[in-house]
């Protein structure tokens, strides 16, 4: 439990401290006009509350990574701890803050637009693809995971009641992505993100009255899990830092990032709402990273009434339950199912924002809207088909999310990291983005090499793979701000 107090404090001393510096680098101005002003449009364009965009950027970004991402890297041990805080300070929050003021800079554009301003039209058109790709696998996990725990919640966790929630929750996509964002998002995110957050909140206070013997980061950072049974083959380095994406670093928070660009009204909201949500999202990733370690490592599978094999959704479902009572646990429940439900929602929209802008096709009208969302609806029911009718579909595509995800922040960070080399305010500027983007790209290039759903190199080359690509990566860095220079 002292590993976990100690990362709760750096996380929030990180905001503080880090997020400042961060903020002081970039330079907002106060007295420029956002997007939400100067390109009103009652549909996409709304200026909001700033408390109220918070709640929204929260959402949007938090869906089930923070939550099943942490259970999962919890089975590594406390390195998890340690991924969570390092990675949501320095990269995480760093990542959501930039990409985010970049389209506040840039009239509230979409994440490919801003790619193409600063790495060129052809890495623009790499990136459409890929976003657009990343933000449909987003909406069908988003839909699954959540449909599993409505069937549990309804008694009746049978395929047929699995297929009639995932309908429902479809149906909904449909309408919120229709719909100007303030008429379902803008009043229903709000409750749905104070859910999540008291779920956290009640948790956290559940471990520090029972107090577990959970393991320390000095007990040691390797594959703890190993040992137990809990994960065989996989190496802290890549594949914990795919588990944990959402809690820590995440490409998708660069496509909801422009959604809330557009509804800011001064560019000082930017370090709380997208440098604070990434924190807070790493708050709740921590929680359930020690709630997960107590059940795995403490004897808290048994004490709920569950096994150390139980999914992430069960183990959601166990601990809220027997930790929070009848009341606590179904907002808790609530909270992990609108998570991912807003988040699926948000992604459709970015996807149907993305498309718009490159196509130069204006979004005022329902028929231009509808006009984009029948191929992505279309394309999103054949994953969705898959997902369902296949027993091991949800975990071949979540696989490829997380490496997709993950790939999307190297890009993401490599633009930052090009925009503050140019801003003219010295190294520090650009070294805050550079090293997350090496750090990140390799990562993603260790994993596709190592893992089965990619090269399948032996996994212990991992180390070698990486640092090689870390040195690559900055060395090209170099030649290129030479070359410009």
């Amino acid at each position: 439990m002292y590993s976990f107090i100690i990362s709760l404090a750096a996380l929030v001393a990180g905001y503080f401290i880090y997020g400042r510096f961060v903020e002081r680098l970039f330079g907002p101005e106060p007295s420029r006009k956002t997007p939400a002003l100067t390109h009103s449009d009652g549909v996409d364009y709304i200026a909001m509350p700033s408390w109220k965009v918070f709640m929204i950027q929260f959402l949007n970004i938090a869906g089930t990574g923070p939550i099943f991402g942490a259970i999962m890297g919890a089975k590594f041990g406390p390195s998890a701890y340690l991924w969570i805080v390092f990675g949501c300070i320095f990269a995480g929050a760093v990542h959501d803050y930039l990409t985010g003021m970049l389209s506040v800079r840039n009239d509230g554009a979409a994440l490919p637009e801003i790619v193409g301003l600063y790495l060129g039209q052809t890495t623009k058109k790499v990136l459409l693809l890929f976003s657009i790709i990343v933000l449909l696998l987003v909406g069908a996990v988003f839909v699954y995971s959540p449909a599993l725990i409505l069937g549990d919640m309804a008694g009746d966790g049978s395929r047929a009641s699995i297929m009639l929630w995932v309908a429902v929750i479809f149906i909904y996509y449909v309408c919120a992505t229709m719909l100007p964002i303030d008429k379902i998002i803008g009043k229903i995110y709000p409750l749905f993100a104070f859910a999540l957050l008291f779920m956290a909140v009640a948790l956290m206070a559940c471990l520090f009255v029972k107090w577990p013997s959970i393991p320390e980061i000095w007990d040691g950072i390797g594959n703890l899990g190993e040992a137990k049974g809990l994960i065989s083959g996989q190496t802290v380095f890549p594949c914990l830092f795919i588990t944990i994406a959402c809690g820590a670093v995440s490409g998708f928070h660069a496509t909801q990032s422009p959604l809330m660009a557009r509804c800011i009204n001064n560019e000082k909201m930017g370090r709380p709402v997208f440098y604070g949500s990434m924190i807070t999202e790493g708050v709740v990733a921590l929680i359930w990273a020690a709630v997960s370690s107590y059940f795995f490592f403490d004897g808290g599978a048994a004490a709920v009434g569950s096994d150390l094999s139980a999914s992430a959704p069960a183990v959601v479902a166990k601990v809220s339950s027997n930790w929070l009572g009848i009341v606590g646990g179904i907002l808790a429940l609530l909270g992990v199912v609108a998570a991912p439900i807003t988040s699926g929602d948000t992604a459709f929209r970015s996807a149907r924002l993305i498309i718009a802008d490159f196509l130069r096709f204006p979004q005022k009208s329902v028929r231009n809207r509808f006009i984009i969302c029948i191929p992505l609806f279309a394309a999103a029911s054949l994953l969705l088909w898959y997902n369902v009718a296949d027993e091991n579909g949800f975990n071949v595509i979540w696989r490829y999310f997380g490496w997709a995800n993950q790939t999307l922040a190297v890009f993401s960070l490599w633009t930052a990291t090009v925009y503050m080399s140019k801003s003219g305010k010295g190294c520090l500027s650009y070294l805050v983005a550079l090293i997350p983007a090496a750090f990140m790209t390799s990562v993603s290039v260790t994993y596709i090499s190592v893992a089965k759903i990619g090269l399948n190199l032996p996994a212990t080359w991992n180390w070698y793979i990486g640092g090689i690509t870390f040195v690559v990566s900055i060395v090209l860095f170099y030649i290129w701000k030479c070359r410009k220079a």
